[in-house]
């Protein structure tokens, strides 16, 4: 995998406010380079003074300091110089701080950005692409992958930017100090971490992919472990999920240690080659004319460059290493980043007038995949307005497909679905699925109160309680709710953990009652419910408002006494159709 089209590709991620910011590091970075440049430089006349002070009184470039400072003797250019140098590692030191920090709050706010729109993008794409993948995968993105994006791909090449420039800087007054010495010294330097790059590429790549799946694995390992700590508390099967969570969680840990050490480790052979080079470079120096104590000054003006040139030089490399043990999370998080929105996802009400007469579908064909089965084959049905209409059929007949398509959350393979004889497509479905609420079988509830749950997706400060209070009470659970201490501001614990199975499907039903939606669909909503329960759910919605369209589809027959008509569904056809008496007779002969 190469890693230059990648970080490409995340470069067209980031907005347009971030490269702005990006620009004004870029100055930031700039002006720590030349600190560090003018501290470099200023060790020189330091070292000097300190060594010799006569040398720099008759310097002709420092006349003009000394008549500043007003100097008659050597001695006394020691102490502004001393001071002059302390200022400048000062002032060096401030801004690298600064940079420092600005760098981390961007590389921060530019994971914002990128966790925002994975989850963002993943919420409108259309149904059938969130059934067709795993939520584990999405999680790790959003959460785990993003946070290694940001410490793993963007603040380490924002660190690797800052670095260069900062060793060219140093380079170029090193070299204009001593140019075979910082040749040579930078060539060695250069070479050594240009062959360790070679060397560890292949296998910091194969770390990425095994921190990668790794990742994966302990989201899903973790959500399913939890979502079905009930079977595993039956079952007593915690150590058989604790083993796998380990075997998963051992080999990406190794991978991030691996690359850890590989990121780490030529600090200590270049620090090694640091001193070799360092000895011969003064025993050159010793061998010149002036001598060790000429060579001074330039000795450590070296020595100064050579602190600050092999540090950047060992974070650069472990930078780029950190980049390369995480190409694979970016190339799995660019995926998400790039999904394809629709624009019809983004309209938030696109079918002009209202409801009036029926639904219709026209030979609607169904099927999940190009040669998979048909699960609707050629259904045809007129539903007025205001009728409620139950559906039964055996697993597999085609009821929640058929609801999927009522709802626009799929569309047919084959055939049309009109409304008072207008096509939903792609122009006007969102427009359509708003007059629309649903109530599952199995009721997501979020770690919220009651009133947050019924009004779901509704700010809290913008609830309507008394419309709150309503839905409850067709709901059926209005008098349970009130009888508790908190009422309404009870809270329902993750998943309705803190509720029975029929509390929760009928807070799901309040939620579509509160949505004062035209049509309401009942997908074995009321299956935790006993009869009697059941039937006054529906009896009170449909005494109510007879201009709601009901679509039903229940298990037990008797659920759906009160519907209008009863569609029995078969291998993706209507078997029969008639009311709860007519099917009940049919059932009779």
């Amino acid at each position: 995998m190469n890693l230059l089209p990648l970080l490409k590709r995340l470069w067209k991620q980031i907005s347009t406010v971030r490269r702005k910011q990006l620009s004004l590091l870029l100055v930031l970075i700039m002006l720590a380079s030349f600190a560090e440049v003018i501290a470099i430089g200023a060790v020189i006349p330091f070292l000097t003074v300190l060594a010799d002070p006569a040398l720099v009184f008759e310097n002709q470039y420092a006349q003009p300091l000394i008549a500043f400072l007003d100097a008659e003797r050597p001695e006394q250019l020691v102490f502004p110089l001393t001071a002059a140098f302390v200022m400048a590692a000062i002032v060096s030191g401030l801004i690298r701080v600064t940079l420092l920090w600005k760098q981390a709050r961007l590389g921060q706010a530019i994971g914002t950005d990128l966790s925002s729109n994975i989850y963002r993008r993943t919420l409108y794409q259309p149904y059938y692409v969130h059934v067709s993948r795993n939520s584990s995968e999405v999680i790790a993105a959003v959460s785990t992958k993003t946070t290694q994006v940001v410490g793993g791909i963007v603040n380490p090449s924002l660190t690797i930017l800052s670095t260069s420039i900062l060793i060219t800087f140093i380079l170029i007054t090193l070299i204009s100090i001593a140019p075979d010495i910082a040749l040579l010294a930078f060539s060695v330097f250069g070479l050594s971490y240009g062959l360790i790059i070679t060397l560890t590429r292949k296998p910091l790549f194969r770390f990425s992919q095994r921190i990668s799946a790794g990742a994966n694995k302990i989201v899903k390992i973790v959500q399913e472990g939890l979502g079905g700590i009930r079977d595993i508390l039956i079952d007593g099967t915690q150590e058989t999920y604790c083993k796998t969570y380990r075997a998963a969680d051992v080999p990406m840990r190794r991978a991030q240690a691996n690359s850890n050490v590989i990121g780490q480790m030529p600090k200590y052979f270049i620090e090694t080659l640091s001193m070799i080079l360092i000895s011969v470079i003064s025993y050159r120096l010793a061998q010149t004319s002036g001598g060790l104590v000429g060579a001074l000054p330039i000795l450590g003006a070296f020595a100064l460059g050579a602190q600050r040139l092999l540090p950047l030089l060992q974070q650069a490399y472990a930078n780029y290493s950190t980049i390369r043990a995480n190409q694979a999370s970016l190339s799995d998080a660019l995926k998400l980043m790039e999904q394809e929105i629709s624009p019809e996802l983004l309209l938030e009400s696109n079918m002009p007038g209202v409801f009036e007469r029926s639904i219709e579908f026209r030979d609607v064909h169904y099927r999940y995949s190009d040669d998979g089965p048909w699960i609707l084959n050629g259904l045809s049905i007129s539903i007025p307005k205001g009728s409620s209409i139950g559906f039964i059929g055996v697993t597999g007949s085609g009821k929640s497909t058929f609801l999927d398509i009522a709802m626009g959350l799929l569309r047919p393979t084959k055939g049309s679905m009109f409304v008072d004889d207008e096509l939903i497509g792609l122009q006007n479905y969102r427009g359509w699925q708003s007059r629309i609420a649903h109530v599952p079988q199995s009721v997501f509830l979020s770690d919220a109160s009651i009133a947050e749950n019924i009004a779901f997706g509704v700010r809290k400060d913008e609830i309507d309680m008394d419309r709150v209070r309503a839905a409850a009470k067709q709901a059926q659970i209005a008098n349970s709710i009130e009888s508790w201490d908190l009422q309404y501001d009870t809270w329902v614990g993750e998943r309705g953990v803190r509720l029975s199975g029929g509390q929760c499907q009928r807070i799901g039903i309040a939620r579509a009652l509160y949505k004062q939606a035209e049509v309401l669909v009942f997908d074995e909503a009321t299956s935790a419910l006993d009869n009697e329960t059941g039937r006054a759910v529906i009896q009170a919605i449909t005494s109510t408002d007879r201009n709601i369209t009901i679509f039903m589809v229940a298990h037990r027959l008797s659920t759906l006494r009160n519907c209008d008509s009863i569609i029995e569904l078969e291998d993706g056809l209507i078997k029969r159709q008639g009311t709860y008496q007519d099917v009940i007779s049919q059932d009779d002969v």
